[in-house]
């Protein structure tokens, strides 16, 4: 493959991590909830079906499991998304080296598995919490 061919695989790698980023979003943005917020909003923002009155101070532990989760996810898609961009780059800069593109590839395929388990495991989780209600 040519340079340029190489070059568009590569910033398409690119703008793909980056919408990948951005779907990552609402798992950090539901694990963040600012410091004077209501029980209630803050049981909204988790969105993981808990049981806020549980805890006069809104704490239960549906929530801070679905927390923990929502963090978990986040960093998982940031580190995938960061392996997606870094092996697109050495996929460009291989030479033509079959062994450089052969890790490359394998470095972007275990990645989008990565995030498919986290994906899967964040729902089976979710699915868990809101069934022990």
């Amino acid at each position: 493959m040519n340079v340029i061919k190489r070059l568009r695989m590569f910033v398409a790698l690119c703008a793909a991590a980056t919408i990948g980023l951005g779907g990552m979003m609402p798992a950090l943005a539901s694990a963040a909830s600012p410091p004077n917020a209501t029980k209630q909003t803050v049981c909204q923002a988790l969105d993981a079906g808990t049981d806020c009155s549980s805890d006069p101070n809104g704490v239960s532990l549906n929530s801070v499991i679905g927390t923990i989760v929502n963090i978990f996810s986040f960093v998982i898609g940031v580190v995938a998304v960061i392996m997606i961009i870094v092996a697109g780059y050495r996929y460009v800069v291989s030479g033509g080296d079959s062994s450089k593109v052969s890790t490359a590839r394998s470095t972007i395929t275990y990645a989008l598995v990565g995030i498919v388990i986290a994906v899967m495991a964040q729902g089976l989780v979710r699915f868990v919490l809101n069934n022990l209600k």
